[in-house]
């Protein structure tokens, strides 16, 4: 554990993931104001943080409950309390699917599927567990990752689903999520798409509702775009996860004035361990220690440094002509590219307010990879 509740900042062993507790209650707050009225719930992706306690607080502040991705984190949170979890993914092989079907016994479990014979292998592991698990179909709706297409494919599936209903399974509605607009730099790139993504989204829920089939849930969004969908008169449920952390890349998004500015609360703390030149210094986190598939970490504390280069345990630091040179044993707040790899490198999330350690909260999903 890299810090005791107490400890000041200064003292926390590095690298170590650090949250800004003031930063990230008020983006959970303002995620929960800026849906409320709306008519659509709110159900944040815990792939973000992999913790159950920040799943707590956001339930405590109107989330109906979580998302994640695979069913061992599913079972980790399961089994810290939360009763009501989404896995947004589609789940294959009989080790698996028989995991998932036991959780549904003990909690509200819901799954995607976008295969006829995946339905099939679902409804015999809800059929020997006993449980009942509620099933969304995902469509495809412009990111060409998972789903069946828009229509009467996502019909044709909904129908499978249906007729499982004596094995266990519950046809719930659509999994809609449009991942390649969370990025696009310009609102009116991201409204655009997402547009086309709702427009997907109504006419394949029109399409079920009339052949007779209840379609009570599209859920999607993420925290690009989520605004778009909570306005459409579609979607009925959200799942922004990075809200709470944010990241150097969603910082390269443009807002617009309707948008509320989530900051920055999660930071690598970070020592310099060399500083063999005036214009160059070392730190103890690099590649084991932050995702770089966004690109390198920005240095918040500095920001006219920059990170040039990472291996496995080193980060490269450029120090510009002129500026104030870095010692060893200087402290610095890192802001990852992309939060949600980098916050499955840690065991422990360390809160912090004020200058002095408040909480330490396990990762109790870090690595839950099957």
């Amino acid at each position: 554990m890299p810090a005791q509740v107490g400890d000041r900042l200064a003292d926390v062993d590095t690298p170590a993931l650090i949250i800004d507790l003031v930063a990230f209650e008020r983006n959970i707050a303002a995620m929960a104001e800026a849906v409320r009225g709306k008519g659509v719930r709110l159900r944040p992706h815990a792939k973000s943080h992999k913790c159950p306690e920040i799943a707590r607080r956001q339930i405590a502040q109107g989330a109906i409950g979580i998302c994640c991705q695979k069913v061992g984190e599913a079972e980790a949170f399961v089994a810290a309390g939360i009763t009501d979890v989404l896995v947004t993914n589609e789940i294959v092989g009989g080790h698996k699917l028989a995991r998932l079907a036991a959780l549904a016994r003990s909690a509200s479990i819901g799954v995607l599927v976008d295969d006829p014979g995946n339905v099939v292998e679902l409804a015999k592991a809800a059929a020997h567990a006993g449980s009942t698990i509620e099933v969304l179909v995902e469509v495809d709706v412009g990111a060409h990752r998972c789903g069946v297409a828009p229509g009467a494919p996502a019909l044709e599936l909904a129908r499978a689903v249906a007729s499982h209903a004596a094995a266990g399974l519950r046809f719930r509605g659509l999994q809609a999520y449009q991942g390649a607009a969370q990025h696009l730099r310009r609102p009116a790139e991201r409204r655009a798409t997402i547009l086309r993504a709702v427009e997907c989204a109504r006419d394949t829920k029109v399409l079920i509702e009339g052949a007779g089939m209840a379609c009570p849930t599209v859920t999607g969004a993420g925290t690009g775009t989520y605004l778009l969908e909570g306005n459409s008169g579609v979607y009925t449920e959200l799942q922004p996860g990075s809200y709470i952390f944010m990241d150097a890349d969603y910082g390269r998004n443009e807002l617009n004035s309707s948008e509320p500015v989530f900051a920055q609360s999660l930071y690598v703390w970070t020592t310099v361990m060399s500083a063999p030149a005036a214009d160059r210094a070392i730190v103890d986190a690099g590649l084991k220690a932050f995702a770089v598939d966004s690109g390198l970490p920005l240095v918040a504390d500095r920001p006219e440094l920059e990170c040039t280069k990472a291996s496995d345990e080193h980060g490269v630091l450029q120090v510009p002509i002129g500026a104030e040179k870095l010692r060893v044993g200087d402290k610095l707040r890192l802001v990852p590219g992309h939060c949600d790899p980098t916050v499955n490198l840690y065991d422990w999330l360390v809160g912090v307010r004020g200058g002095q350690v408040e909480c330490v909260w396990p990762v109790s999903a870090r690595g839950a990879l099957l």
